[in-house]
């Protein structure tokens, strides 16, 4: 198992020390790739949320392998993340996603003064977009009362915004909307909404519509990895039980629905056709099921690790391009159910993201950029 870790993250970086050039000379921030080329995002330019993936992975590459080119490449990304916050109406809840992974990774990483000062910035837009009523509103525009499960992973930003400042603000305000995801979003047997229409002024669920999933009340895979790995690093971030037991929950629910051959469907509860197969919801979801494992320690935290091998080995037998044919290595991604705007059976590069971080926690060398 061990030759197999080694071998496929060196497979990586040879794939992605070939790609950097090629993002670079397109001059994108990578959000899928398309015929032998990066594709970039799909809306709202370089405010679109999944900006901080590619820099996130350029740094994960560059403390593993020492090689100049993926820090270069994430400072390319980081001057153009940078200037986003300072046309700040595109950004919304996500800006967790995009500049922990960029701006915070550069200084975790080195130290670096300036990208401390842009994440403690993206850290305020995050505490800005709360809603006293108990929820952080996710989107813009007519929707003031829509949160999503999603936002349990850039609660880590606040986490360590209160860890760098000293201040509880940001910390008070991740487990508040962390106990109404609790509360709102988790069902009994583990699964998650994706969405929840709340009362802007009273803070009362009103509607749990299907979003990116099959329909209302099914289990939309990605929002179920975005629960399990986001209530996991609430764990980490405050010590309450409560919040790994519903890890835990939702991690027993999603490894109970694992395919046959090891990969997972866009959604658990989807028809046998037409097939709609996510990547990213495996990768996602086998790196927080990692990071499960050494938490609980236990028997369960084998079950844990052995599901996520099964994942990690599936996506690499069954789904992997090494070739030189695509920049990116991860099939079959799909965006959402219903709607292949953003990419059905296509690789999308968040989904490698979490499949090279995977790899790394496995070696034990994961950079912890989640971390507060």
């Amino acid at each position: 198992m061990d030759n197999w870790i080694e071998e496929t993250l060196q497979k990586a970086v040879d794939k992605f020390r070939r790609s950097v050039v090629l993002a670079r000379k397109q001059d994108v921030i990578p959000y899928k790739s398309e015929g032998g080329r990066w594709v970039g995002a799909p809306f709202d330019g370089n405010s679109w949320w999944t900006g901080g993936f590619w820099p996130g992975l350029m740094w994960q590459l560059y403390r593993f392998s020492g090689e100049e080119a993926f820090r270069e490449e994430a400072l390319r990304v980081e001057r153009l993340l940078v200037a986003e916050l300072l046309r700040f109406e595109w950004l919304n809840h996500d800006v967790g996603f995009m500049y922990l992974l960029s701006c915070g990774a550069h200084h975790r990483l080195t130290g670096d003064e300036e990208a401390r000062r842009h994440t403690l910035h993206a850290a305020n837009l995050l505490a800005g977009r709360f809603n006293p009523a108990g929820f952080i509103r996710a989107w813009n525009g007519d929707r003031p009362g829509w949160a999503i499960i999603d936002c349990m992973m850039n609660l880590s930003l606040l986490y360590w915004a209160s860890a760098q400042t000293g201040d509880p603000r940001f910390e008070a305000i991740a487990r508040l909307h962390a106990d109404t995801a609790l509360r709102e979003f988790v069902r009994e047997d583990g699964s998650c909404h994706h969405i929840v229409i709340f009362d802007p002024r009273t803070g009362k669920a009103l509607e749990k519509p299907g979003g990116q999933g099959y329909c209302a009340g099914s289990s939309w895979t990605r929002g179920q990895a975005w629960g399990l790995y986001g209530f996991a690093l609430s764990y980490e971030g405050t010590g309450d039980e409560r919040y790994l037991d519903t890890a835990c929950r939702i991690a027993d629910y999603f490894k109970a629905h694992i395919r046959a051959d090891g990969l997972v469907d866009c959604d658990f509860c989807q028809p046998q056709e037409p097939q709609r197969i996510d990547n990213i919801a495996s990768a996602c979801a086998a790196s927080g099921m990692l990071k499960l494992a050494r938490l609980v320690g236990d028997g369960r935290g084998d079950a844990y690790r052995e599901a996520a091998l099964r994942m990690l080995r599936a996506l690499d037998a069954l789904c992997a391009d090494w070739t030189n044919q695509s920049p990116g290595i991860l099939q079959k991604c799909t965006a959402a159910y219903h709607d292949d705007g953003a990419g059905r059976h296509v690789n999308i590069l968040y989904g490698d993201y979490f499949f090279v971080e995977a790899l790394l926690r496995l070696r034990g060398a994961d950079a912890q950029l989640w971390q507060a």
